[in-house]
């Protein structure tokens, strides 16, 4: 899957919706539900990781950390996110994710978890840079590609969400800011935050 593309556009407060800005560190997202970490140590893996909250270049943030190895089958650690306490998140309003991530310039996955996506390694997958300066990301559900799965994606029903370093062995470094939904015609964009 190729990375997405970027175009600079802004869009006002009503088109968006905050699931989490990580304000009370440790804390329960926005939804009411908690941040968790996930590694390929559930099916056998040695790939190790970490969550830790707090202040990063000034702004709240929840930082991802660890080592990606692919032994035993494994290869990713992740920070994930049930969308709804129960049953599902409808986002069909929207158009797709906005992050504001920094990182250490690798790629990583946001996936996406449905009422469909029954078996553990399924999901809808985007697709995401980061740079060591904090900046703003869209990824468009159009753009999300199914994972064993011939489902197409329900945005009626979300259940979950990932931020995700996978598939490959390297040292995993993301922070997030801002997690939301947002409604727009415009673009896939990446804006570098102050």
């Amino acid at each position: 899957m190729a990375l997405l593309g970027y175009l600079a556009v802004s869009t006002s407060a009503a088109d968006t919706l905050l699931i989490d800005d990580f304000a009370v560190p440790g804390g329960p997202s926005r939804l009411g539900t908690p941040w968790r970490l996930v590694t390929d140590g559930v099916m056998g893996g040695v790939s190790a990781g970490s969550l830790s909250w707090g202040q990063v270049d000034g702004r709240h943030a929840l930082c991802l950390r660890g080592e990606v190895r692919l032994e035993n089958r494994g290869g990713f650690i992740q920070t994930a996110l049930d969308l709804a306490p129960e049953g599902c998140l409808n986002a069909s309003a929207y158009t797709g994710f906005r992050i504001l991530v920094r990182g250490n310039g690798e790629s990583y996955k946001l996936h996406l978890k449905t009422a469909d996506t029954r078996l553990p390694w399924q999901s809808y997958r985007g697709t995401f840079q980061t740079s060591p300066q904090w900046h703003e990301l869209r990824l468009p559900f159009g753009d999300f590609v199914p994972h064993r799965i011939d489902v197409p994606l329900d945005t009626g029903r979300l259940r979950g969400l990932g931020l995700v370093a996978i598939g490959r062995v390297f040292a995993a470094e993301l922070c997030v800011t801002e997690v939301g939904l947002y409604r727009s015609t415009d673009a896939v964009h990446e804006a570098h935050l102050p």
